[in-house]
């Protein structure tokens, strides 16, 4: 790891604790009261990637297109949210450790991973909470991820709507 990306990283670990531990006003508190940039194009273009974001982002999104059957049938138990919340942060975490970005990119990247942890929470919430937001919340942060990142082959969350 660079002494360049110790930084970024902290901030990324800043974020996603800030989620676990409180959403997303703790989030704000950690950037000093201001929130991820809105995601925007990069001069009209989409913002670079590398590989391991591509590989974890690809990730995230096979596990939420083989969850979704069971969601909508609405028989997916809280094990089943709870496995998907864990493989979520899993992958955030493993984009996190290796994703190397020019920091343009890595600042509007942080509008996503806060997006998807806020839903890897909400999928690991108690059961009394409607899980399925988490799943929503999900799809919209990978369909914005794919309108605003550069990853070749990547195609909208089929949700069978």
């Amino acid at each position: 790891m660079t002494s360049r990306s110790l930084p970024r990283l902290a901030c990324l670990l800043g974020v996603l604790a800030a989620f676990s531990a409180g959403g997303a006003v703790a989030a704000a508190d950690h950037h000093h009261d201001a929130r991820p940039p809105a995601l925007t194009l990069n001069a009209g273009a989409k913002w670079q990637t590398d590989a391991p974001l591509r590989e974890g982002m690809t990730h995230i999104r096979a596990e939420v297109e083989q969850a979704l059957p069971a969601v909508h049938a609405d028989q997916a138990s809280p094990a089943h949210y709870d496995a998907l919340g864990a493989a979520v942060e899993a992958q955030i975490a493993a984009i996190v450790e290796h994703c190397k970005l020019p920091p343009d990119a890595d600042a509007m990247l942080h509008g996503v991973i806060a997006e998807l942890a806020g839903a890897a929470d909400t999928l690991r919430a108690p059961a009394t909470t409607d899980r399925r937001a988490g799943v929503v919340r999900l799809v919209t942060a990978l369909d914005a991820y794919g309108r605003h990142f550069d990853h070749p082959g990547w195609t909208p969350v089929a949700t069978g709507h």
